[in-house]
């Protein structure tokens, strides 16, 4: 019996690397680091730095960020039954989506565990809001998006 590749296969990889890295990079934060702490590793360029983030990104919504976990949930739902149910998608939006889903777990798990999200990139440089691997995720899947919605609208070479 041969076994059928399922669907969407790249947007499963994705997804599911990006969220181990992810979560593994805030389990080993919350491991070396007490809140607040700041380890320099370009000294005022960039840091590795323990907050605790109730908002969204930027820390938006921070006074009463609590419905972020269902907006997390509900397109990460949605991004799950696109790759299940959808129809085979185009590589780069396999990745954009794959990418946005492990960001949006990654926050998401977060949130509903702990209330919060663990931030730790503090790109210092440009006096950036401090973020973390899912937010990194997030945006590299919407540059993916584009990616595939450039590759898309390019007129056929004859």
């Amino acid at each position: 019996m041969l076994l059928s590749v399922p669907r969407n296969v790249g947007f499963w990889l994705v997804a599911v690397l990006g969220l181990g890295l992810d979560q593994l990079s805030k389990w080993w934060v919350m491991q070396q680091f007490h809140l607040q702490e700041s380890w320099p590793l370009l000294p005022g360029l960039f840091h590795l730095t323990y907050v605790r983030n109730p908002g969204a990104a930027f820390s938006l919504f921070s006074q009463d960020g609590s419905w972020l976990r269902w907006l997390s949930l509900g397109v990460s739902l949605a991004l799950v039954a696109l790759a299940l149910f959808g129809p085979r998608l185009p590589r780069w939006e396999q990745w954009g989506y794959g990418l946005i889903l492990a960001g949006a777990l990654g926050n998401g798990i977060d949130r509903f565990s702990q209330g919060t999200v663990v931030d730790f990139l503090d790109l210092r440089l440009i006096r950036f809001p401090v973020f973390n691997i899912a937010d990194v995720l997030i945006n590299l899947g919407l540059l993916c998006l584009i990616m595939a919605a450039w590759v898309q609208s390019r007129p056929a070479r004859s």
